[in-house]
């Protein structure tokens, strides 16, 4: 029988969020009914409440969540009422030919509910990155479930569901970072000291912070950085390749996502270094460059989709590290709030104000 719970929509572009009720329909086969416990404010859902996602309004926001399992449906036998888990918006088929050359965080088609969650009207919602969890329960893939062990802090752990996942993977997974490299990282938001933490985790000795915020700057360094360069007040590349005895590093990673800062990147990596782009850019923005750049470099360019991450590999294993006292998770996490507080944190996030908001049930 469907139940009504609370829940965060944004129902038109710009618009205010607003808390209403919504209709969680039983779980059908291959689905979840998960009791959300915490879900961090990342920027996407600010993204989808401008529009600048697409226009399938309303959205039934938030995805950086934990949370137990309620009721699973037909066929669902990896997760089962009780587990904890972390949700994902890369729950992989197994099938497409991404999975089939074992390249399987690259998956082509990746699961969702089959289902809608709707309004009381029965106008059905659109839930961000597949799983609108700015709401007490919410209806997911079975696939987006990934249980991690429940004795970790919930407000915590749903934070790898996106930007901390996102950020670490970009150092580990995609930039392939190693003990003794050099890395910079552009952009100190939440997803850049991520990727600050996953370079110290990895190995690198010299993790160079970049911002044009003193308070971001001072979060890296809290996070592993062991440089930091205010690119208001110098030049980032000039003062990138000083740091690195004028070579450049290792690896740059792009936390930021505009063409300014790709440009940073590029031409602050070594001569063979590699450049990770996991900031965001929006459809309109455009690169102009001298082709003869590219053409007088080695390396490697790339995109880090959601850190190429494997949730069922790369979040139990994160998770440990938490427990271990290696991965400050908890850092993370700038205050906590009740769901009506939502609009007020995209607020804060715009202003720079916190790492993340966490909605805690």
């Amino acid at each position: 029988m469907s139940q009504i719970v609370r829940g965060v929509i944004a129902r038109s572009k710009n618009a205010p969020v607003e808390v209403t009720d919504i209709v969680i329909p039983d779980p059908g086969p291959g689905e979840a009914v998960v009791q959300v416990q915490a879900c961090g404010v990342c920027h996407t859902d600010l993204h989808y409440r401008e529009g600048g996602i697409n226009d399938e309004f309303p959205f039934l926001l938030g995805h950086e969540a934990a949370g137990i399992v309620e009721a699973v449906g037909e066929g669902v036998t990896d997760v089962e009422p009780g587990d904890f888990v972390i949700l994902n918006w890369r729950a992989v088929c197994g099938s497409c030919r991404a999975c089939r050359k074992g390249k399987p965080w690259y998956c082509f088609s990746t699961f969702n509910a089959a289902q809608p969650m709707t309004l009381t009207d029965g106008t059905a919602l659109t839930p961000a990155l597949g799983i609108g969890a700015f709401a007490e329960k919410t209806l997911v893939h079975a696939g987006q479930c990934t249980k991690v062990d429940p004795s970790v802090s919930p407000a915590a752990a749903g934070l790898l569901g996106c930007g901390v996942m996102a950020g670490l993977g970009a150092a580990i997974n995609t930039g392939g970072v190693s003990r003794g490299d050099s890395v910079a990282v552009i952009g100190c938001g939440g997803v850049g000291n991520a990727a600050i933490a996953g370079a110290k985790l990895a190995g690198a000795t010299t993790v160079i912070a970049v911002d044009i915020d003193e308070r971001k700057l001072e979060w890296a360094t809290g996070f592993g950085a062991t440089h930091t360069v205010n690119a208001a007040k110098e030049d980032a590349v000039e003062r990138v390749q000083e740091l690195t005895d004028g070579f450049g590093a290792d690896v740059v990673i792009d936390a930021v996502g505009r063409p300014e800062t790709w440009k940073q990147a590029f031409y602050a990596r070594d001569l063979a270094g590699t450049v990770v782009l996991v900031g965001v850019p929006t459809p309109d923005m455009k690169l102009e460059m001298p082709l003869i750049d590219f053409f007088s470099r080695g390396g490697s360019l790339k995109s880090s989709w959601y850190g190429d991450c494997l949730p069922s590999r790369d979040f139990p294993y994160l998770v440990e590290l938490y427990q271990q006292g290696r991965l400050d998770l908890d850092a993370f996490v700038t205050e906590t709030i009740a769901l009506g507080e939502v609009e007020d944190a995209f607020a804060k996030m715009h202003h720079g104000d916190v790492l993340r908001s966490v909605v805690v049930f």
